[in-house]
């Protein structure tokens, strides 16, 4: 299985889950930053993986432009994270901006971070074995 992991982390809490699956999964696997890949041309995959924060009560700015501008990749599978402060996840705005471009929801997985999470160590205890179960769900 080949893996494509797209993420955004403004304070670290993303990049270490995105590391852990990384990690876990089987196959080849590439993880690029959102500032590293271009929507319109992005590297071929078996299955694409996005993670992004909810910023001002939304979905990344950032990461929503880039699934908007993502090509429709019909059939294709998808697994989403969010990391967020409320009580309401962005999970279902990423999920709605691939379902557009024909793609098919494998797994997802959300944290409500807390606590100091300016330092990146804002997880909640037991976040390893979530991202261990996501990945083999993957």
């Amino acid at each position: 299985m080949n893996y494509l992991i797209v993420y955004y982390s403004h304070f670290g809490n993303g990049k270490k889950i995105v590391e852990r699956l990384a990690s876990k999964l089987k196959g080849e696997v590439k993880v690029m930053t959102l500032a590293e890949v271009n929507p319109k041309s992005i590297p071929s995959a078996d299955l694409y993986v996005f993670s992004a924060p909810a910023e001002a009560f939304s979905l990344h700015r950032g990461m929503k432009r880039f699934l908007k501008d993502f090509p429709a990749m019909v059939g294709k599978k998808y697994g989403i994270i969010n990391t967020h402060g409320a009580k309401k996840n962005r999970l279902p705005k990423m999920e709605e901006l691939l379902t557009k471009k024909g793609m098919q929801k494998a797994a997802e997985l959300e944290f409500r971070i807390a606590g100091d999470y300016k330092t990146g160590n804002a997880l909640p205890a037991g976040w390893e074995a979530r991202v261990d179960e996501m990945a083999g769900k993957l």
